[in-house]
Parts: C-alpha cells; structure tokens; sequence
C-alpha cells in the first residue's frame, strides 16, 4: 500500500460522544492524517448570512463606460464566479444585487427606482464608479449626483473606470457586512397615536 491510499470502508470517524450530542452537524468528514473531524459549529444567523454572501445574483444595469469594466469581471481572466456573484439576471426578481455602473441621468432615476423597489429583500446596492457614487465631472441639470440620492448605496466603488479588482474589492467588503447583518430580529411594537 506504499504510495496508496487505502479504500474508505464507509465508517465515519466520529466519536461515540460526538454522535449523541445535540446540536452538532458534521459537514465533511475529516483526514486522518490531521486528527480534524470535519464538524463545524456555527449559528443559524451565521448560516444563513454564510450562504447569502456566497450567492449574491447580481443585476446587469451597466449605463456607461463603467459598465464595460463591469462585463471584464465576468470574463475568465476575472472570473467574477470566485466570489459567489456569477449569475447575473435580467430580472429584478431573480437578483439581490444591483450594481450601477455609469452615469445616472434625471430621465433614468425614476426607472432605477423603479427596479431596486422591484428586487426582494435583501437586496444590495454597489455604485460603481465615480459617476455613480457622485456624478464625477458631469455637474449639469441632467446628471444626478450620486446613485444615493434616490436608492440606498450598500458599498461604493470609486474609480473612473474602476477596474475589475476594485468591482472584485467592493464585493469582497459587501460580504463582510452581509456577514454582520442580524437575520433574526423582532420587530418592535408599533406605537399607536391616540
């Protein structure tokens, strides 16, 4: 058997102990060579904010130039997939990230509105871009002045155009707040006038 591994005989490695307490999930089974059971121990809260920050369905809504950068991402030299933000929709209802990327005209506000109210919850905003984040150079009657003005913006991305490692940035901080968010809550008692 030099050189080989030996056969899995369909046993697991889990101690006795291990086996009758409650509340413990075993994901993977461990390598013998490491001594590790393979048993992970987290929250609830933990995993479901753990599987929506690994499977954020970005929107395509690319307005500009920043847009481009934004299509880069999705290539296989960026590979946006890396990062659990792959699937980019057409629908509003599939997705739960909006990225704008480009300039915001006065005419489009409304339409983006329009979108974001349509997204389930949770839903994410990333203004990409200094267009986006604060209209950049464009400070006319026709360029609103920043995505926030009309949608809430989650995480900016500054750069005219920003790169895709700066889109790839954005995301990776996006999941760590995604990861802080409270699931669970109630929702305090509604005060009634009288």
């Amino acid at each position: 058997m030099h050189g080989r591994r030996a056969r899995w005989n369909g046993t697991s490695h889990v101690t006795a102990d291990e086996k009758n307490s409650p509340g413990l999930i075993q994901v993977g089974h461990g390598h013998q060579k490491d001594g590790g059971t393979g048993i992970h121990l987290m929250t609830l809260e933990k995993a479901v904010n753990w599987a929506r920050k690994g499977s954020l369905w970005p929107m395509t809504f690319g307005l500009a130039c920043c847009a481009i950068e934004m299509i880069a991402a999705v290539s296989a030299r960026y590979d946006i997939d890396r990062y659990g933000a792959g699937v980019f929709r057409a629908s509003p209802r599939q997705s739960d990230l909006m990225i704008v990327a480009g300039t915001v005209c006065v005419r489009m506000a409304p339409v983006i509105r329009k979108i974001y109210d349509q997204m389930p919850e949770p839903r994410y905003v990333i203004a990409m871009g200094s267009c986006a984040t604060s209209g950049n150079i464009y400070d006319s009657y026709s360029v609103v002045q920043g995505v926030d003005r009309f949608v809430p913006v989650d995480m900016y991305v500054p750069g005219c155009p920003p790169t895709p490692e700066a889109l790839f940035d954005g995301i990776l901080k996006l999941q760590d707040r995604i990861m802080q968010r409270s699931v669970f809550y109630k929702k305090p008692p509604e005060v009634m006038k009288t």
